[in-house]
């Protein structure tokens, strides 16, 4: 469950789930749901006064949940909005005529207007940061002379000089008109040894169709200057960008043009060849090939300062959202190698660290924080010379920072605020929790006779026997997993859905189960089974949300 909202409450009911059947289901399949649940929690099955009250409850959801999902029009609906779709007070709806794809249209369509009001709320702000830092006084002192006599010049002589050689900051804000037509108000600030500059920028774009859009943008700081830009699909695998820039200066107008065609090679690779002709004109083609686990990117640069060629390769860790980057370039200039990894460490946000070793450059360490649309950047300047022990510290010392810094501070943080949340969840949900588990008793107590049916029919003919079923914050392969105030006993309701030897659940979570709860709101959640199969022990354990199918050999266990 997601828990960026504080004021987050409980899920509404997934009639899917409630079932038993996909989200695919059939009308069959729907209708043999609820004739099966109907045979449980229909009143006319129940004397008892007790039972029959519960049993209208139970009914009636049941009978809700056919409702919706075998009904074309309210299905489509609610796979469009959910429950809150359903209810029209206030909504543009709907024609019983409609067919649940113009239902699905029309919906789409409210949501596209609220998109957008939405988006004329918002700002959109991105910004960068880069501080670059001069630290080459760590490794290549200034004057060594210095270090000759130690007392002559004292302990402070000895403290390496570390200085901010450059910062840069820059910010934009969105202003968006219309749905097609955006503007943009930006900024920059540099400075570099006591000089700096900046300027302030303001566009606007527009949006003719998903193939094409035009843009006009007016500079002004160090020279006014106006530029127009542009894009365009040309056929299903070319499209291409391009503008021209009037640089308005004391010594003339300057012009200049850039333009990029690229072409869709296949369904992981593209290719580009710009051009940017003005003062300096550098022609470039480049090849990237990104696929699910790796990405190639080849370039070529033939220009004024300089050319060059580079070849990087990353590789993509998926399981722990991690990216290993490795990177040649030689040029005009000289030569570099640079690797590094970048880390997801939030929702938002990504932390990288590359280590750059070059000629005649040196060997520099580069640090990056991306937070939403905020970028923080920190290169240092090591040394200006290729030795070991600058690239051994600018290697070794940011995994080392990176790993205390996780476990000694972020962990123990993100664990506190999660238990928080969770905590604030439940204060918020604890009467609906209440009458969840209340719920899901009184569907367990209505399930009795048809779970001794089941069972003995089952047990008659050697199959599937559930012994033992447990859901909720479970570890999984524990062998003394018991009933808790965060787990709850649903061998009953399992049981009851085993059908001529089988169990089907779905990719729904259990929680909406009939005789299931949410033990522990906003905590990962198992399902643990324990089974018999032709007086065979099974046993397994599935995330909430995991489809399963039993009998299974691989669940063979050495119980007895």
């Amino acid at each position: 469950m997601d828990l960026d909202s504080d004021e987050e409450n409980v899920n509404e009911e997934d009639y899917y789930s409630f079932l038993n059947v996909p989200k695919e289901a059939s009308k069959e399949e729907i209708n043999n749901a609820y004739r099966r649940l109907s045979r449980i929690y229909h009143p006319d099955k129940h004397l008892d006064p007790t039972l029959k009250a519960k049993a209208e409850i139970m009914f009636n959801k049941t009978k809700k949940a056919y409702e919706v999902l075998a009904d074309p029009h309210k299905r489509a609906i609610y796979d469009s909005l959910g429950v809150k779709g359903l209810e029209t007070e206030g909504w543009e709806i709907v024609q019983r005529t409609k067919t649940p794809a113009e239902i699905r249209a029309e919906y789409e369509q409210l949501a596209e207007e609220r998109a957008e009001r939405r988006k004329k709320q918002a700002t959109n702000p991105t910004g960068n940061i880069t501080i670059s830092v001069n630290a080459t006084d760590l490794f290549n002192p200034y004057d060594d002379d210095l270090f000759e006599d130690e007392f002559d010049e004292g302990f402070l002589a000895r403290i390496p000089n570390i200085e901010i050689s450059s910062m840069q900051f820059s910010q934009g804000i969105d202003f968006p008109l219309t749905q097609k037509d955006t503007c943009v108000l930006s900024g920059q600030l540099q400075t570099r040894n006591g000089n700096g500059g900046g300027g302030i920028n303001l566009s606007w774009k527009h949006l003719f169709s998903h193939k094409s859009w035009a843009e006009v943008e007016m500079t002004a700081g160090s020279g006014p200057a106006i530029s127009l830009k542009g894009f365009r699909t040309l056929t299903k695998r070319f499209f291409w960008n391009g503008g021209t820039i009037l640089q308005f200066t004391p010594d003339g107008v300057r012009p200049g043009i850039m333009s990029t065609l690229a072409m869709q090679i296949d369904k992981h690779s593209i290719g580009y060849i710009s051009y940017h002709g003005g003062i300096r004109s550098i022609f470039s083609t480049q090849l990237i090939r990104d696929t699910e686990k790796n990405r190639y990117n080849f370039s070529i640069q033939v220009g004024l300062p300089h050319s060059f060629v580079q070849l990087q390769y990353t590789r993509k860790v998926i399981t722990q959202e991690l990216r290993l980057k490795l990177a040649f370039k030689f040029g005009t200039f000289g030569g570099v190698v640079e690797y590094g990894a970048e880390k997801k460490v939030s929702k938002h946000s990504n932390l990288s660290f590359s280590v750059v070793c070059g000629v005649p450059s040196g060997v520099k360490l580069k640090l990056r924080l991306t937070r939403a649309n905020q970028v923080y950047s920190c290169p240092i300047h090591l040394c200006e010379e290729i030795m070991p022990s600058p690239i051994f510290y600018a290697t070794v010392l940011p995994l080392v920072v990176y790993v205390v810094v996780k476990k000694g501070i972020v962990e123990p943080f993100l664990k506190e605020e999660q238990s928080k949340k969770v905590e604030k969840q439940k204060q918020n949900n604890f009467n609906k929790l209440l009458e969840k588990r209340k719920e899901a008793m009184a569907a367990q107590e209505l399930m009795q006779a048809t779970y001794s049916r089941v069972k003995e029919e089952e047990e008659r003919k050697k199959g599937l026997v559930i012994i033992k079923a447990l859901y909720g914050k479970i570890i999984k392969d524990s062998k003394d997993t018991e009933v808790t105030d965060d787990i709850v006993d649903v061998t009953v309701p399992i049981q009851c859905l085993v059908k001529d030897s089988k169990l089907i659940l779905h990719e729904n979570s259990r929680s909406d189960l009939p005789g299931f709860y949410d033990p522990a709101l906003g905590e990962e959640k198992m399902l643990l089974i324990i089974y018999n199969y032709h007086e065979q022990p099974h046993e397994i354990t599935i995330k909430d949300t995991e489809s399963i199918r039993l009998p299974k050999t691989s669940h063979r266990t050495n119980l007895t």
